[in-house]
């Protein structure tokens, strides 16, 4: 799997399209539903222009898993996209029973087929299925040899059958969405098996998730169920839950402006969903130049660019990349940082495919930590720790980088609202559950786990798999001929209780220890 950091690593699908220009699905749906009689086909001015501008919103894949047998979905996806543009109506949802679709292992050699047959009656061609990521259902399974997925002989286990119903998903586009689908599904007891992920090229999403769990056929109670889950997480659906005021931004800035005419932009070395990296010049120092696309602006992300610049202003440290200034008053928008010669570890460990020494492996580890020490004891939790955010200087020196969404802790302690990414995250974070400072731990024992492995985290999985799995208590497998200290203190990081991990100044006691201990043997 050629895994690009970014790129779907995000818990929110990326954001860029194409329009779909092939109009052979647009007519044979079309067609299909004249065939079918649908009044609307039939009877609705400019109704044929209407579906292909439907169609034109979404990515080429969507044309794709439409199921022909199954065309007035279509219709129904329009409908709700129309609905999702009320205000008052953040999150728009639809939920049905899927007929002849049900929970069962069986190992006749027919399996397949019948697996695929029965999965075409959600609408669309399978996207990916994460049926076998539920836990519960996984001690019960079987393979095609009779063997159960816990490795013990068995020749058949028979799993009652169960409801199965498909739930769609209509709202405003914005980071973390599907995440937040995904715990409002776990709130109500609903296990994922498919989720089917879309989103339009004007900033609306269209997510189809087929999900078992709900005991009854009847979808009026799981409709109120689904409501009241809802509710309970009322505000959470639009973009932004605060927006500052002019007179907040301008007090952000402070100190902050640097004079655009001497910043001098070189060459472009990498590039995100909403920005662009440039390396450059300002007042005789080689920086890095991170500049937004005027095209993405929108509240959300000037939001984040203020607490980006916020957070940057407020720390100082050898492990943290040192922040210049910003150009805050007119577009582009752009932050200047030091230039960090050695990259990130991410293009260290996979794209360059660098193997770690153990003396070098920990104190790269121990840069980490004197650098989140530092954030942690200063009140501030960076929510996206992952070796592409760890950048290295001409020395080797790691620093902590990306401070888009840090956040200053609340006075309780405790946060609510993920995120990060999918891969590195914690999962009281993925759950919407609250969580503090020791999420970051988390993270850093997935970052620990690659600095040994040199692996991508759960690299056979998509994210959203992972962070399913992650939620059900899957980790990544304990590397062999390690060092026990590394598996300890990775396995402690990553311990699902949050008040097991140790902070990060217990956990750079321990790795200096380790380091002289080497060092030490090295001597002799």
């Amino acid at each position: 799997m050629d895994l690009v950091e970014g790129v779907g690593e995000s818990s929110s699908p990326p954001r860029s399209f194409g329009s779909f220009s092939g109009n052979e699905i647009v007519n044979d749906v079309f067609n299909r539903l004249v065939e079918i009689g649908n009044e609307e086909a039939t009877n609705r001015p400019g109704f044929r222009d209407q579906l292909e501008a439907h169609f034109s919103r979404f990515p080429a894949s969507y044309a794709l898993d439409i199921n022909m047998d199954r065309v007035e979905d279509v219709l129904l996806h329009q409908k709700l996209l129309v609905l999702a543009k009320d205000p008052e109506k953040r999150l728009v949802y639809h939920v049905r029973l899927l007929e002849n679709f049900w929970t069962r292992a069986d190992d006749d050699d027919d399996d397949d087929d019948g697996d695929q047959q029965e999965l075409t009656e959600v609408g669309f061609e399978p996207f990916f299925k994460l049926e076998y990521l539920n836990l519960e259902v996984r001690k019960s399974c079987v393979d095609k040899d009779g063997e159960n997925l816990e490795g013990e002989s068995s020749r058949r286990v028979d799993i009652p059958a169960m409801p199965v119903h498909e739930v769609i998903f209509s709202a405003i586009d914005k980071p973390k969405l599907l995440s937040q689908l995904s715990a409002l599904l776990s709130d109500i007891d609903l296990n994922i098996r498919e989720a089917h992920v879309f989103s339009t090229t004007d900033g609306y999403s269209l997510d189809v998730f087929v999900v078992d769990g709900w005991p009854f056929q009847e979808t009026e109670a799981l409709n109120e169920a689904m409501e009241k889950a809802i509710a309970r997480s009322e505000g959470s659906w639009s973009g932004s839950s605060h927006s500052k005021s002019d007179v907040e931004k301008a007090a952000d800035f402070v100190d902050a402006e640097i004079d655009r005419r001497l910043l001098k932009i070189g060459e472009k070395f990498a590039s995100g969903t909403c920005g662009d990296l440039f390396r450059g010049e300002y007042l005789g120092q080689d920086v890095a130049v991170k500049i937004l696309r005027s095209e993405h602006l929108n509240q959300s992300l000037e939001d984040e660019f203020s607490h980006e610049v916020a957070m940057l202003r407020e720390v100082q440290h050898s492990n943290i990349v040192r922040f210049i200034g910003a150009c805050t008053k007119q577009p582009p928008l752009c932050i200047i940082t030091e230039y960090m010669t050695g990259g990130s570890l991410y293009e260290y460990l996979h794209k360059n495919h660098n193997t770690l020494m153990l003396p070098q492996l920990v104190k790269f580890a121990i840069d980490v930590c004197k650098g989140m020490d530092y954030l942690h004891k200063n009140n501030i939790i960076h929510r996206d720790l992952k070796t592409a955010n760890l950048l290295m200087d001409s020395q080797n020196v790691v620093k902590v980088a990306d401070f888009g969404v840090a956040r200053f802790l609340t006075q309780g302690g405790v946060m609510t609202a993920e995120t990060g990414t999918y891969r590195w995250m914690a999962p009281e974070v993925i759950n919407h559950q609250l969580y503090d400072q020791k999420a970051d731990v988390f993270s850093f024992a997935i970052v620990l786990w690659e600095l040994v492995t040199a692996k991508v985290p759960y690299e056979n999985m998509t994210p959203m798999q992972a962070a399913l799995g992650v939620r059900q208590g899957l980790r990544p497998d304990v590397p062999k001929n390690s060092h026990p200290k590394l598996v300890e203190l990775m396995q402690r990081g990553w311990d699902s209780n949050p008040d097991n991990r140790l902070s990060f100044s217990d956990i750079k006691i321990e790795l200096e220890g380790l380091l002289r201990e080497i060092e030490d043997s090295a001597e002799n």
